[in-house]
């Protein structure tokens, strides 16, 4: 058993040589959702500080509508490149815990409503019915396979999903940094040691 299990440990291992292909798909698949909500905040960025202010509650709305926006916008540059990695992920993670908390929370787990999940809320178990009365207004009334071409239709249920799975990217990027060969991170380093 042992004979058989050497080869494929020692084949596994050969992959390593591959770690810097993780911390590079986590950037490259971050950097454009922090780019699109940052760049939304900072195109509205005076309906941003009154949800802040009038729908999140939170105190002093217009510093923190800026300083997420710009950590978003920022923070998807930085991804991208490699740059500062474990030090913008901090800031990042913050504002996915602001998110979740603050936004999401109420909603549950799922993003999108589906009965059959396994973390299914009363609000995501109500949904079944909604959106069949939906389908079949839609299908009476409206051009319903027109509307489903893109797609199948859904109910946002909005809960914290997404912002968990972000904030867990960015924890793992917070300790592998950006990676190795395709990140500004590791050519200063290279050159900061070798200088």
């Amino acid at each position: 058993m042992l004979s058989t299990l050497l080869p494929a440990q020692r084949l596994l291992d050969r992959t390593q040589t591959l770690d810097f292909l993780a911390p590079l798909l986590i950037r490259l698949y971050l950097a454009p959702i922090m780019w699109m909500a940052g760049t939304r905040k900072l195109a509205h960025i005076d309906s941003t500080i009154s949800w802040f202010e009038h729908g999140l509650g939170l105190p002093f709305p217009e510093l923190l509508a800026w300083l997420a926006a710009l950590t978003e916008v920022v923070g998807a540059v930085l991804l991208l490149i490699g740059f500062a990695t474990r030090w913008i992920s901090t800031p990042l993670m913050i504002t996915m815990l602001v998110a979740a908390f603050a936004v999401h929370w109420p909603y549950g787990w799922s993003a999108i409503a589906d009965p059959n999940s396994l973390f299914a809320n009363d609000r995501v178990a109500a949904s079944a019915e909604k959106l069949a009365r939906a389908k079949a207004l839609l299908q009476k009334h409206g051009n319903y396979d027109w509307l489903s071409s893109s797609g199948r239709l859904v109910i946002l249920n909005n809960g914290i999903e997404f912002a968990a799975t972000y904030f867990i990217l960015l924890l793992s990027l917070f300790f592998t940094g950006g990676g190795r060969w395709v990140s500004v991170d590791y050519w200063l380093k290279r050159r900061l040691s070798t200088g």
